[in-house]
Protein backbone atom coordinates (compact mmCIF):
# COMPACT_ATOMS: atom_id res chain seq x y z
CA UNK A 1 0.00 0.00 0.00
CA UNK A 2 1.19 3.65 -1.03
CA UNK A 3 2.21 5.85 2.09
CA UNK A 4 0.10 8.05 2.35
CA UNK A 5 -1.11 10.47 5.32
CA UNK A 6 -1.31 8.90 9.14
CA UNK A 7 0.81 7.26 11.54
CA UNK A 8 4.29 9.45 10.81
CA UNK A 9 2.87 12.12 13.04
CA UNK A 10 2.48 13.11 16.74
CA UNK A 11 4.75 11.63 19.39
CA UNK A 12 7.23 9.01 18.58
CA UNK A 13 8.27 6.27 20.71
CA UNK A 14 12.24 6.69 20.70
CA UNK A 15 14.81 4.73 23.15
CA UNK A 16 16.76 6.70 25.89
CA UNK A 17 16.61 6.70 29.28
CA UNK A 18 16.93 8.11 32.81
CA UNK A 19 20.04 6.94 34.84
CA UNK A 20 17.77 7.49 38.31
CA UNK A 21 15.77 4.40 36.51
CA UNK A 22 18.68 2.64 35.31
CA UNK A 23 19.00 -0.12 38.39
CA UNK A 24 15.36 -1.31 38.41
CA UNK A 25 14.83 -4.67 35.93
CA UNK A 26 12.46 -3.68 33.55
CA UNK A 27 11.95 -5.87 30.43
CA UNK A 28 11.26 -2.28 28.85
CA UNK A 29 14.49 -1.03 29.83
CA UNK A 30 16.54 -4.20 28.48
CA UNK A 31 14.95 -3.76 24.61
CA UNK A 32 15.35 -0.17 25.05
CA UNK A 33 19.39 -0.46 26.01
CA UNK A 34 19.73 -2.93 23.06
CA UNK A 35 18.39 -0.43 20.57
CA UNK A 36 20.49 3.07 21.69
CA UNK A 37 22.69 2.74 19.07
CA UNK A 38 20.48 2.33 16.06
CA UNK A 39 17.96 4.77 17.10
CA UNK A 40 20.62 7.84 17.71
CA UNK A 41 20.85 9.20 14.36
CA UNK A 42 17.41 9.97 13.54
CA UNK A 43 16.49 13.64 15.00
CA UNK A 44 12.73 14.74 15.32
CA UNK A 45 10.64 16.15 11.76
CA UNK A 46 9.40 19.21 12.53
CA UNK A 47 6.90 18.61 9.71
CA UNK A 48 5.61 15.34 11.35
CA UNK A 49 5.40 16.36 14.74
CA UNK A 50 7.90 14.23 16.24
CA UNK A 51 8.17 14.08 20.07
CA UNK A 52 10.48 10.96 21.30
CA UNK A 53 9.12 9.34 24.35
CA UNK A 54 12.21 8.66 26.70
CA UNK A 55 11.08 8.10 30.05
CA UNK A 56 11.74 4.17 30.52
CA UNK A 57 9.70 4.16 33.10
CA UNK A 58 6.53 5.13 31.46
CA UNK A 59 7.01 2.71 28.42
CA UNK A 60 7.64 0.11 30.91
CA UNK A 61 3.88 1.17 32.68
CA UNK A 62 2.67 1.20 28.72
CA UNK A 63 3.70 -2.43 28.47
CA UNK A 64 2.80 -3.64 31.60
CA UNK A 65 -0.93 -2.08 30.60
CA UNK A 66 -0.76 -3.91 27.37
CA UNK A 67 0.17 -6.91 29.21
CA UNK A 68 0.97 -8.50 25.79
CA UNK A 69 1.15 -12.17 25.41
CA UNK A 70 3.20 -14.86 23.27
CA UNK A 71 0.49 -15.40 19.92
CA UNK A 72 -1.76 -12.80 19.87
CA UNK A 73 -2.25 -10.56 17.26
CA UNK A 74 -0.47 -7.59 18.27
CA UNK A 75 -1.14 -4.30 15.79
CA UNK A 76 1.30 -1.33 16.27
CA UNK A 77 0.20 2.00 14.50
CA UNK A 78 2.87 4.61 14.17
CA UNK A 79 5.96 2.43 16.07
CA UNK A 80 8.42 5.34 15.27
CA UNK A 81 11.83 4.36 16.49
CA UNK A 82 10.74 1.17 18.21
CA UNK A 83 10.95 2.28 21.59
CA UNK A 84 7.60 0.75 22.20
CA UNK A 85 7.68 -1.69 19.36
CA UNK A 86 10.46 -3.59 20.52
CA UNK A 87 9.80 -4.44 24.67
CA UNK A 88 6.17 -5.80 22.84
CA UNK A 89 8.14 -7.37 20.63
CA UNK A 90 10.42 -9.43 23.24
CA UNK A 91 6.78 -10.68 25.28
CA UNK A 92 4.51 -11.36 22.14
CA UNK A 93 7.39 -12.46 19.99
CA UNK A 94 5.82 -11.29 16.61
CA UNK A 95 4.08 -8.01 15.79
CA UNK A 96 2.26 -6.19 12.86
CA UNK A 97 3.23 -2.32 12.71
CA UNK A 98 1.82 0.33 10.64
CA UNK A 99 4.12 2.52 9.83
CA UNK A 100 3.83 6.20 7.08
CA UNK A 101 7.73 7.03 7.34
CA UNK A 102 9.34 5.49 3.99
CA UNK A 103 12.55 5.82 6.65
CA UNK A 104 11.00 4.36 9.78
CA UNK A 105 9.68 1.75 7.59
CA UNK A 106 12.64 0.40 6.42
CA UNK A 107 14.74 0.58 9.08
CA UNK A 108 11.36 -1.31 10.60
CA UNK A 109 11.83 -3.87 8.08
CA UNK A 110 15.59 -5.12 9.80
CA UNK A 111 14.15 -6.12 13.40
CA UNK A 112 12.91 -10.07 12.88
CA UNK A 113 9.57 -10.71 14.26
CA UNK A 114 8.31 -7.02 12.60
CA UNK A 115 5.76 -7.08 9.61
CA UNK A 116 5.39 -3.95 8.18
CA UNK A 117 2.78 -2.09 6.77
CA UNK A 118 3.70 0.82 5.19
CA UNK A 119 0.40 2.35 4.79
CA UNK A 120 -1.62 5.48 5.62
CA UNK A 121 -3.61 4.21 8.58
CA UNK A 122 -7.10 5.50 8.08
CA UNK A 123 -7.05 3.08 4.46
CA UNK A 124 -5.88 -0.17 6.67
CA UNK A 125 -8.38 -2.46 6.38
CA UNK A 126 -8.54 -4.22 10.00
CA UNK A 127 -10.82 -6.94 9.15
CA UNK A 128 -8.26 -8.11 6.69
CA UNK A 129 -5.26 -8.19 9.26
CA UNK A 130 -7.62 -10.51 11.32
CA UNK A 131 -8.51 -12.56 8.67
CA UNK A 132 -4.58 -12.72 7.31
CA UNK A 133 -3.70 -13.53 10.76
CA UNK A 134 -3.14 -17.19 11.39
CA UNK A 135 -5.58 -19.07 13.09
CA UNK A 136 -4.93 -20.45 16.62
CA UNK A 137 -4.22 -24.09 17.38
CA UNK A 138 -7.43 -24.20 19.30
CA UNK A 139 -9.82 -22.45 16.92
CA UNK A 140 -13.44 -24.16 16.50
CA UNK A 141 -13.54 -23.22 12.53
CA UNK A 142 -11.94 -21.76 9.82
CA UNK A 143 -14.07 -18.54 10.25
CA UNK A 144 -12.64 -17.98 13.76
CA UNK A 145 -10.29 -15.74 13.50
CA UNK A 146 -8.80 -13.96 16.23
CA UNK A 147 -9.07 -10.83 17.83
CA UNK A 148 -6.77 -8.12 17.10
CA UNK A 149 -5.36 -6.17 20.08
CA UNK A 150 -4.36 -2.44 18.54
CA UNK A 151 -2.01 -0.38 20.51
CA UNK A 152 -0.12 2.89 19.14
CA UNK A 153 0.60 6.39 19.45
CA UNK A 154 -1.76 8.32 17.67
CA UNK A 155 -0.68 11.43 15.98
CA UNK A 156 -3.03 14.55 17.20
CA UNK A 157 -4.17 15.64 14.30
CA UNK A 158 -5.86 13.08 12.91
CA UNK A 159 -6.34 11.07 15.80
CA UNK A 160 -9.95 11.12 15.80
CA UNK A 161 -10.57 9.93 12.25
CA UNK A 162 -8.52 7.07 13.31
CA UNK A 163 -10.70 6.44 16.24
CA UNK A 164 -13.24 6.41 14.18
CA UNK A 165 -12.03 4.41 11.48
CA UNK A 166 -11.13 1.73 14.11
CA UNK A 167 -15.31 1.91 15.33
CA UNK A 168 -16.13 0.42 12.01
CA UNK A 169 -13.34 -3.10 13.00
CA UNK A 170 -14.37 -3.34 16.79
CA UNK A 171 -15.92 -6.42 15.84
CA UNK A 172 -12.73 -8.04 15.27
CA UNK A 173 -10.96 -6.41 18.05
CA UNK A 174 -9.80 -7.57 21.69
CA UNK A 175 -8.83 -4.46 23.00
CA UNK A 176 -6.99 -0.61 22.18
CA UNK A 177 -4.27 0.86 24.41
CA UNK A 178 -3.44 4.37 22.72
CA UNK A 179 -1.18 7.37 23.81
CA UNK A 180 -3.48 10.70 22.85
CA UNK A 181 -3.65 14.15 23.79
CA UNK A 182 -4.59 14.10 27.84
CA UNK A 183 -7.69 16.05 26.15
CA UNK A 184 -9.02 13.48 23.62
CA UNK A 185 -9.03 11.14 26.42
CA UNK A 186 -10.80 13.23 28.69
CA UNK A 187 -13.53 13.67 26.25
CA UNK A 188 -13.63 9.98 25.14
CA UNK A 189 -14.13 8.60 28.89
CA UNK A 190 -16.36 11.68 29.69
CA UNK A 191 -19.73 11.82 31.62
CA UNK A 192 -23.16 13.09 30.86
CA UNK A 193 -23.49 16.54 32.49
CA UNK A 194 -19.65 17.40 32.55
CA UNK A 195 -17.62 19.89 29.89
CA UNK A 196 -15.95 17.32 28.53
CA UNK A 197 -19.03 15.05 27.33
CA UNK A 198 -19.76 15.60 23.36
CA UNK A 199 -20.44 13.64 20.28
CA UNK A 200 -16.68 11.90 20.58
CA UNK A 201 -17.67 10.28 23.91
CA UNK A 202 -21.12 9.09 23.18
CA UNK A 203 -20.01 7.54 19.93
CA UNK A 204 -17.12 5.63 21.73
CA UNK A 205 -19.25 4.78 24.38
CA UNK A 206 -21.73 3.24 22.34
CA UNK A 207 -18.85 0.53 21.32
CA UNK A 208 -16.46 0.32 23.96
CA UNK A 209 -15.50 0.80 27.81
CA UNK A 210 -12.87 3.17 28.04
CA UNK A 211 -10.61 3.40 31.05
CA UNK A 212 -8.04 6.56 31.37
CA UNK A 213 -4.77 4.51 32.11
CA UNK A 214 -2.02 7.00 32.97
CA UNK A 215 -0.97 10.12 32.34
CA UNK A 216 1.93 11.51 30.72
CA UNK A 217 3.49 14.73 31.32
CA UNK A 218 5.34 16.80 28.21
CA UNK A 219 8.94 16.09 30.24
CA UNK A 220 8.83 12.47 29.37
CA UNK A 221 9.67 13.46 25.58
CA UNK A 222 12.26 15.28 23.84
CA UNK A 223 11.90 17.48 22.62
CA UNK A 224 8.65 17.64 24.97
CA UNK A 225 4.80 19.07 23.52
CA UNK A 226 2.94 21.80 24.52
CA UNK A 227 0.38 19.49 25.86
CA UNK A 228 -0.25 16.74 28.28
CA UNK A 229 -0.59 13.18 26.88
CA UNK A 230 -2.40 10.26 28.59
CA UNK A 231 -2.72 6.62 27.99
CA UNK A 232 -6.44 5.17 27.16
CA UNK A 233 -7.43 1.68 27.23
CA UNK A 234 -10.81 0.48 24.96
CA UNK A 235 -12.23 -2.70 25.43
CA UNK A 236 -15.08 -3.48 22.95
CA UNK A 237 -18.39 -4.17 24.69
CA UNK A 238 -20.49 -7.41 23.22
CA UNK A 239 -21.24 -7.12 19.41
CA UNK A 240 -24.74 -8.00 20.07
CA UNK A 241 -25.43 -4.86 21.11
CA UNK A 242 -23.74 -2.81 18.63
CA UNK A 243 -25.63 -4.63 16.08
CA UNK A 244 -28.77 -3.28 17.44
CA UNK A 245 -28.35 0.16 16.32
CA UNK A 246 -27.72 1.82 13.28
CA UNK A 247 -24.15 3.49 13.14
CA UNK A 248 -24.90 5.86 10.38
CA UNK A 249 -28.18 6.52 12.14
CA UNK A 250 -26.92 7.16 15.47
CA UNK A 251 -23.69 9.39 14.17
CA UNK A 252 -26.56 11.59 12.00
CA UNK A 253 -28.47 12.47 15.17
CA UNK A 254 -25.59 13.03 17.61
CA UNK A 255 -24.26 15.40 15.44
CA UNK A 256 -27.14 16.99 15.11
CA UNK A 257 -27.50 17.30 19.18
CA UNK A 258 -23.69 18.41 20.09
CA UNK A 259 -23.95 21.33 16.69
CA UNK A 260 -25.31 23.69 19.05
CA UNK A 261 -24.40 22.88 22.27
CA UNK A 262 -25.34 26.12 24.55
CA UNK A 263 -29.30 25.53 23.27
CA UNK A 264 -32.17 22.71 24.63
CA UNK A 265 -32.80 20.55 22.43
CA UNK A 266 -35.86 21.34 20.93
CA UNK A 267 -33.97 24.22 18.91
CA UNK A 268 -31.78 21.10 17.03
CA UNK A 269 -32.79 17.72 17.65
CA UNK A 270 -36.03 18.31 18.29
CA UNK A 271 -36.39 19.48 14.60
CA UNK A 272 -34.61 16.21 13.48
CA UNK A 273 -37.12 14.13 15.40
CA UNK A 274 -39.84 15.82 13.73
CA UNK A 275 -38.50 15.23 10.35
CA UNK A 276 -37.79 11.34 10.91
CA UNK A 277 -41.46 11.33 11.56
CA UNK A 278 -41.07 10.23 15.09
CA UNK A 279 -43.43 9.71 17.85
CA UNK A 280 -41.12 9.71 21.52
CA UNK A 281 -41.54 10.84 24.64
CA UNK A 282 -37.68 11.93 24.54
CA UNK A 283 -37.03 15.15 27.20
CA UNK A 284 -35.90 17.92 24.55
CA UNK A 285 -35.83 20.42 27.60
CA UNK A 286 -32.10 19.48 28.23
CA UNK A 287 -29.20 20.83 26.53
CA UNK A 288 -26.91 17.73 24.73
CA UNK A 289 -24.36 17.51 27.26
CA UNK A 290 -27.18 15.92 29.79
CA UNK A 291 -28.11 13.06 27.72
CA UNK A 292 -26.74 9.70 28.54
CA UNK A 293 -25.49 7.69 26.33
CA UNK A 294 -28.44 5.05 26.88
CA UNK A 295 -31.15 7.21 25.68
CA UNK A 296 -29.00 8.27 22.70
CA UNK A 297 -28.68 4.87 21.71
CA UNK A 298 -32.96 4.30 22.26
CA UNK A 299 -33.32 6.93 20.00
CA UNK A 300 -31.11 5.90 17.32
CA UNK A 301 -33.23 2.53 17.32
CA UNK A 302 -36.40 3.83 17.33
CA UNK A 303 -35.76 6.12 14.14
CA UNK A 304 -34.37 2.55 12.38
CA UNK A 305 -38.01 1.16 13.37
CA UNK A 306 -39.92 0.91 9.97
CA UNK A 307 -42.66 3.35 9.89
Amino acid sequence: MKAARGAAGGRVFSARGSSTRASAARPAAAAHNADRASTAGHLPRKRFGQHFLVDIGLIDQIVRAIDPRPGQPLVEIGPGLGALTLPLLQQCQQLTVIELDRDLAQRLRRQSGLTVVEADVLKVDFEALSRDWPLAPDASSPEQHPLLRVVGNLPYNISTPILFHLLAAAHVVQDQHFMLQKEVVERMAASPGCKDYGRLSVMLQWRYRIEHVLDVPPEAFDPPPRVDSAVVRMVPLPAAQAAAVDAARLGELVACAFSQRRKILRHTLGQWIERQGLQTAFDLQRRAEEVPVDEYLALARLAAEPC
